[in-house]
C-alpha cells in the first residue's frame, strides 16, 4: 500500500472556507483504480497558520502515479488556483510506502 499525504498551511480565520471547500469538491477518486481511503486531517494552529493535510491511501505507488495523470486528476485540480487566498505557499506532498 501507499499512502499520499500533502500538507497545506492555512491563512488564520480562513479554516471553516479551506474545510468547505474540500467537503464539497468532487474528488473523482471514488472509480479510481487502486484508491482506497481519502481523510482530511486537521492539525495544529500556530500564530501565522492552521496546519492540513490530506490523506489518500492507494494500493501502490503506481495506482497513485496513474491517478496523477489521469484525467480524473485533471478534474479534481482544475480550479485550485481560484482559493489562493486561503493557502501561505503551495502544499508539500509527502508519499510513503506501507511497510507493516
Amino acid at each position: 500500500m501507499f499512502i499520499a499525504m500533502n500538507r497545506f498551511r492555512i491563512a488564520p480565520g480562513q479554516e471553516a472556507d479551506f474545510e468547505t471547500l474540500w467537503r464539497e469538491r468532487d474528488s473523482h477518486l471514488a472509480d479510481v483504480p487502486g484508491f482506497r481511503a481519502f481523510h482530511l486531517l486537521r492539525g495544529a494552529t500556530e500564530e501565522d497558520h492552521t496546519l492540513y493535510a490530506s490523506h489518500s491511501l492507494w494500493d501502490s505507488r503506481a495506482a497513485f502515479e496513474a491517478w496523477t495523470h489521469s484525467e480524473a486528476f485533471r478534474a479534481a485540480h482544475a480550479n485550485a488556483g481560484a482559493n489562493r487566498a486561503l493557502y501561505l505557499g503551495p502544499p508539500r506532498f509527502e508519499g510513503f510506502e506501507v511497510v507493516l
